[in-house]
């Protein structure tokens, strides 16, 4: 939480809101903070500077359920969807997540933003190309977990691990990946620069031209990711 505590009767979904309202009006060019003028609070809040024109319509928001999909629609924020959704239908993981992003771009159009949404979504892809590979990640199970985090039930999606041809063929399938506009790589940062470096490369040589990716840069990347334009 950052430091940060709901007061009582506010849940902490609220209080991320409430936070990214005042965020999005600063950013916006609104007063935040009062100036001191020979101690005493000025009358006028004062914006921060300086402004970035445009930045309002680049920001996007991380979503784990349908429902805070839909609202970051009406917000007119873009999505981020990872790997982790915090509700289970019983469906795989990759219908949940499209349906997820179904309702976000309905809910973006009937809210009237003239702006195209974007979404990313999050995906472990690990090439099996060395002995090496085969010892640290040659036993993933290949499925989707079902497990209970913060109270309630959750969907962890599957691990993309095998033969570079063979993870093109899954992720081909993947009706999320294929929803998506971005898509963002997780790698096993704790394994150093080189073997990632390689592993990438694996990716972007061997399995993102066998289904029609056009690796790029990103403004939705974070750092440990990995991002391609699909």
């Amino acid at each position: 939480d950052f430091g940060f505590a709901p007061p009582e009767g506010m849940s902490d979904a609220d209080l991320a809101r409430a936070k990214t309202e005042l965020f999005r009006a600063a950013i916006a060019g609104a007063g935040v903070a009062r100036a001191d003028e020979g101690g005493r609070p000025s009358e006028h809040a004062l914006a921060i500077e300086p402004q970035s024109p445009g930045l309002a319509e680049r920001i996007w928001w991380g979503s784990g359920t349908r429902e805070t999909a839909v609202w970051v629609g009406q917000q007119g924020m873009h999505l981020m969807s990872s790997t982790l959704l915090l509700e289970d239908t019983s469906v795989s993981f990759d219908e949940l997540q499209a349906e997820q992003i179904a309702l976000f771009r309905q809910a973006w159009a009937e809210a009237g933003h003239p702006r195209t949404p974007r979404v990313s979504v999050s995906r472990s892809v690990i090439p099996i190309t060395s002995d090496l590979d085969r010892q640290l990640f040659g036993h993933d199970s290949g499925k989707d977990q079902v497990g209970y985090l913060d109270g309630g039930i959750a969907r962890f999606g599957r691990t993309y691990t095998g033969e570079p041809d063979v993870i093109a063929a899954e992720l081909a399938q993947d009706v999320a990946v294929a929803a998506a506009d971005t898509l963002l790589l997780t790698v096993p940062n704790q394994l150093g620069v080189d073997y990632n470096a390689r592993l990438l490369e694996t990716i972007a040589r061997d399995v993102a031209p066998a289904i029609g990716w056009s690796p790029a840069s990103s403004d939705a990347a974070t750092p440990g990711a990995g991002a391609a334009e699909t």
